[in-house]
C-alpha cells in the first residue's frame, strides 16, 4: 500500500546551484518571517544566494559572503537577475 501526500507543490521550481533571492512580499507575514528577526538583512532581497539543497517545499540557500545557509519555502524565493 503507498501513502499519497498532499504536500503543496511550489508554484515555481529551483534547481541545485539557482541563485535566487528572496520575495519581499511572499515572505513579509509567513510562519518563517514571525520566527526570525524583525530587522532582516537587505542581501537576501537583493541576491544573490545559490540553492544548495532543495526538499519538498524548501530549499537550502548559501549566500555569497560569511553567514550561515539558511532554509525558505521555494515560494518565497524568486530568480535573482
Amino acid at each position: 500500500m503507498t501513502e499519497k501526500t498532499d504536500a503543496p507543490k511550489p508554484a515555481t521550481s529551483f534547481r541545485k546551484g539557482a541563485l535566487v533571492k528572496v520575495n519581499r512580499q511572499a515572505y513579509q507575514n509567513s510562519l518563517e518571517s514571525k520566527a526570525s528577526d524583525q530587522v532582516l538583512p537587505d542581501y537576501i532581497f537583493k541576491g544573490p544566494g545559490e540553492v544548495l539543497v532543495v526538499k519538498g517545499a524548501y530549499g537550502q540557500i548559501r549566500w555569497r559572503m560569511p553567514v550561515p545557509d539558511i532554509w525558505l519555502r521555494i515560494d518565497q524565493l524568486e530568480a535573482w537577475s
